[in-house]
């Protein structure tokens, strides 16, 4: 099952909203995964800026004192905005490797769960209206966004095995449907150096294309690559820093649908998350053909 919601706007008077359309879509997946769920949102980009979103099953002890301690180790200035059992630590663009590798020592408990200029992703084990709540997705804005709910079929209902999954700077996806040889193409991207961290399989998915993009290819590029190298039946919905696109497996069994206007493109994996869109009414609606790649980007 697994539903996936996804939305790009066009029209900057909308992103205020975008979170609260983003949560009522995925909202009404929950059908169609009820074991967790998460969201990633693409906000503002701060000059010189960047973000580590880390989270914590422990977040009370691990988030204490947090920005002090890592600013030290990495002698430079960091910031922390929580949000329940995640955090967004801010700090300037050539301090976050750094960052992201004094965190294993300093709070072994804290994992990354995105890291980059705009992005931010919140994920974690409930209903997808408890998740939403609990992070209070319905209040933030930013330009465009993809969200998920989860029924577990490959692996265990954890916060890491929930989705969306981030493998490169300012990149993320969510996935319906399942790979079969995910585990000879983990074990190949762990030999060139990519990290993975779950059982999961989307996760392979996202590295895969996140390595793809980092020997050149851009998004379009590496989608259509996934063709050829990906087997099993899938709809890949994707983020990047300035973009969103789409793309199903040539037999295309997993159900999706899409909708553009003016103001907006988005993206369900049934019609009844997108009819509370503005403009619906009017949108070109279309299921996206197999084996074809949509992208659109700012």
């Amino acid at each position: 099952m697994c539903g996936i919601v996804g939305l790009f706007l066009k029209d900057k008077s909308l992103e205020p909203k975008l979170g609260a359309m983003l949560t009522e879509m995925l909202i009404t997946m929950t059908d169609r995964g009820p074991d967790s769920a998460g969201i990633a949102i693409y906000g503002s980009d701060a000059d010189n800026m960047s973000k580590l979103t880390v989270q914590s099953d422990a977040p009370d002890k691990d988030f204490a004192g947090l920005d002090a301690v890592l600013a030290e180790r990495i002698g430079s200035a960091v910031t922390l905005r929580r949000k329940d059992t995640h955090a967004v630590l801010e700090m300037e663009h050539a301090a976050v490797d750094a960052a992201r590798a004094a965190l294993g020592d300093l709070r072994p408990g804290v994992r990354v769960m995105s890291a980059g200029d705009t992005i931010e992703i919140y994920k974690e084990v409930g209903l997808p209206k408890d998740v939403a709540a609990r992070f209070d997705l319905s209040k933030m804005s930013g330009t465009h966004g993809i969200g998920h709910t989860r029924m577990a079929t490959e692996s265990a209902v954890t916060t890491l095995g929930a989705h969306p999954f981030s493998t490169g700077t300012d990149q993320c996806l969510v996935h319906n449907g399942s790979l079969s040889n995910h585990n000879s193409l983990r074990r190949r991207l762990k030999r060139e150096g990519v990290r993975i961290e779950t059982e999961n399989d989307t996760e392979v998915g996202a590295a895969y294309l996140s390595w793809k993009m980092q020997h050149g290819a851009t998004l379009g590029e590496a989608l259509e690559s996934s063709l050829e190298d990906l087997d099993g039946f899938f709809t890949f919905v994707v983020g990047t820093k300035d973009g969103f696109g789409v793309v199903r497996d040539p037999i295309a069994c997993k159900p999706a649908v899409m909708a553009e206007t003016d103001q907006y493109v988005a993206f369900g994996s049934e019609y009844r998350a997108l009819v509370n869109l503005p403009g619906i009414d009017t949108a070109r609606v279309w299921e996206p053909e197999p084996a074809t790649v949509y992208f659109w980007n700012h």
